[in-house]
């Protein structure tokens, strides 16, 4: 091992900026000649996009929070079994406490199963629960 075989492991590979015409990177120090990317303290944020519309505002919004959701409950179908007479309505379903007394707006979905016909008035049921319903010679009025 000689002097001239030693190096240092640090290498600064980063050009020295201003330093005169001969250094390559003199006078305006590799920045151009005015401009906002010329000044000190040039930061803009990253959607910027040079004076034409930005990305996040030229696309679309979507999805949105319903209001109706805080009126509206799905029950289930075995839930009538709970209801001793044939006939249901929103009264009724609110007097038997199976839904709370704020609900505006019901749908009837295909869980669990059903013994007696019903007669359901104004409330929402999907296509199989009517068939069900009609099987059983029961009514559906919307």
């Amino acid at each position: 091992m000689y002097l001239n075989n030693l190096f240092s492991k640090i290498k600064n590979n980063t050009k020295r900026l201003g330093r005169g015409i001969g250094s390559g990177k003199g006078k305006t120090s590799g920045r151009g000649h005015k401009g906002q990317k010329s000044r000190s303290g040039y930061n803009i944020n990253k959607s910027f996009e040079g004076g034409q519309s930005p990305l996040h505002r030229r696309l679309p919004k979507f999805g949105f929070k319903s209001r109706k959701k805080k009126f509206f409950k799905e029950i289930r179908l075995s839930d009538l079994n709970k209801i001793n007479g044939n006939y249901i309505d929103l009264n009724i379903l609110k007097s038997s406490k199976i839904i709370s007394k704020k609900i505006k707006y019901i749908k009837i979905i295909n869980k669990g199963n059903i013994n007696t016909p019903k007669r359901i008035i104004k409330l929402n049921c999907t296509k199989n629960v009517k068939m069900i319903i009609k099987k059983l010679g029961g009514i559906v009025e919307e």
